[in-house]
């Protein structure tokens, strides 16, 4: 019988949360820092699956062996950051991931944001910006040795302005020093793209075949155009993980990989068949032919009916 997962819980705040893995209560109502890398946290426990209100950075030097990432499982001797946005879920209910979550709670370094903290700054909008929020744990940022000591200087300054004394700057600064940890972390998910090229490369070949059979296949005509969620759910990736992984490769994002598709099958139709082009917008997973014709024509400079044409 399969075991029904239990709902999870929802944190509203920085000492719910703090209390509830038995870590010491906020120096700040709306920012927090735990830092079990350079003395490990007593008394620290896992929690279940949860929901938090805030944003959380979390780094872990250590994994304990290898995390499935993606199609592929890698090891985390390097350590690695982990990001989640508020009302993200966080966890899971799987014995693999819980058991790894029990080896290195005590020794990690997790930092808590609430987005009242950052309200009149520009980085309450342009944290929104940073997809790697919305990444899966599979999908974490590891870390080179040289990169690590750079995370974990900014760590290490953030904690350290965390427990001065308040003045009229702390805010400033540390809003500075998180924008800066946040800058690193989009360099160095770039880096990552590049480095592992190879098992990206896999993806995209995966991406290919996915997409070739469904619009080969009944599936547009019975389920309409694939979208990036069910892509993302059939590559095991994250929809925003996807849409960076490809733009690293091709200069595209999913839904412009879909489009391309769609172009490519398109132009097959009207240069081999006698379908009308109502009958390849229908075939192509169209609602409407307008809206096919209208996507043809913004991305060949021409209708289909004038792309037909000059294969007549």
């Amino acid at each position: 019988m399969k075991k029904t997962e239990t709902a999870p819980i929802r944190f509203e705040s920085l000492s719910e949360a703090s209390k509830a893995t038995g870590l010491p209560a906020p120096l700040h109502p709306l920012i927090t820092l735990f830092n079990g890398v350079d003395k490990p946290l007593e008394g620290s426990a896992p929690l279940p699956r949860h929901v938090l209100s805030f944003y959380k950075i979390s780094f872990r030097p250590y994994l304990g062996g290898t995390l499935r990432y993606g199609q592929t499982h890698f090891d985390y001797n390097e350590g690695g950051l982990f990001f989640a946005a508020p009302n993200q879920l966080i966890g899971s209910s799987e014995d693999e991931s819980n058991s790894q979550e029990k080896s290195c709670t005590n020794q990690q370094i997790s930092l808590l944001i609430h987005p009242d903290f950052l309200l009149n700054y520009p980085l309450a909008q342009k944290i929104r910006q940073y997809n790697y929020f919305s990444y899966s744990v599979q999908e974490a940022l590891h870390l080179s040795d040289k990169e690590k000591e750079v995370i974990l200087a900014l760590f290490r300054n953030l904690e350290e302005e965390l427990h001065n004394r308040i003045d009229e700057f702390s805010q400033d600064v540390i809003i500075s020093q998180i924008e800066l940890l946040l800058s690193y972390a989009h360099r160095f998910y770039k880096r990552q793209f590049v480095t592992r090229k190879a098992v990206n490369h896999t993806v995209l070949q995966h991406l290919e075949t996915i997409l070739n059979n469904y619009f080969d296949g009944p599936h547009s005509l019975d389920k309409g155009i694939p979208t990036v969620q069910y892509l993302a759910d059939r590559l095991h990736l994250s929809p925003s993980y996807l849409s960076d992984l490809l733009r690293s490769l091709t200069g595209l994002n999913t839904q412009q990989m879909i489009h391309e598709k769609l172009i490519e099958k398109a132009k097959e139709k009207l240069s081999t068949t006698h379908l009308s082009v109502s009958e390849i917008a229908y075939e192509l997973g169209f609602e409407h032919p307008q809206s096919f014709s209208k996507l043809f024509k913004e991305k060949t400079q021409q209708t289909p009916l004038a792309f037909r044409e000059r294969f007549n």
